[in-house]
C-alpha cells in the first residue's frame, strides 16, 4: 500500500513521483523509478537503468547510483514526516558491483532513525536478476 510521501499534500508515493519527474530540473533523471511500496519509514523502487544512466562503460552511472540513494532515503523518510523532507548533511556510498544498461535494479530506503533535528537513513541497490548488491549508502538529513 502506497502512503503519504508529498511534503504537505496527501498525494500518494506515485503522484509524487509523477509530480517530481515532471519537471525540467535534475529530478528528470528519476522517471524511469517505479515505487513498488512505501510505508512506515520505508520505500522500495525498481527500475530498468537506461541509456541516460550509464557511464563510459555501458554500467551505471556513479553519480546516478549515489542520487538514487538520495531520493529513495528521502521518500522513505518522507513516508513518516511528510513535511521534513530535509537537506543532506552527509551522503555516502560503497560502490560494490556495476549494473548494465537495459538490466533492472531493486533501490530501497530506510528510516533508521529521527531526531529533532537530524535523521538517519540506508539505502540499497541491487541487481534484479541476481539480487547481487550493487550499492549500500548512508544518508543524513538535517530536518
Amino acid at each position: 500500500m502506497l502512503v503519504s510521501v508529498a511534503r504537505s499534500t496527501a498525494k500518494t508515493g506515485v503522484e509524487l513521483l509523477k509530480a517530481i519527474v515532471n519537471t525540467e530540473g535534475f529530478n528528470r533523471h528519476l522517471q524511469a523509478v517505479k515505487i513498488i511500496s512505501a510505508g512506515d519509514g520505508h520505500c522500495s523502487c525498481e527500475m530498468t537503468v537506461q541509456d541516460i544512466h550509464r557511464n563510459r562503460h555501458n554500467t551505471l552511472h556513479g553519480g546516478m547510483t549515489a542520487s538514487l540513494i538520495d531520493s529513495i532515503t528521502t521518500w522513505a523518510l518522507q513516508t513518516q514526516y511528510p513535511d521534513r523532507p530535509g537537506a543532506t548533511v552527509e551522503l555516502s556510498v560503497s560502490y560494490l558491483s556495476s549494473v548494465n544498461v537495459g538490466e533492472e535494479i531493486v533501490i530501497t530506503g530506510d528510516t533508521l532513525k529521527v531526531g529533532k533535528t537530524m535523521a538517519f537513513l540506508s539505502g540499497e541497490i541491487k541487481n534484479k536478476a541476481s539480487g547481487k548488491l550493487v550499492a549500500v549508502g548512508k544518508h543524513t538529513k538535517y530536518i
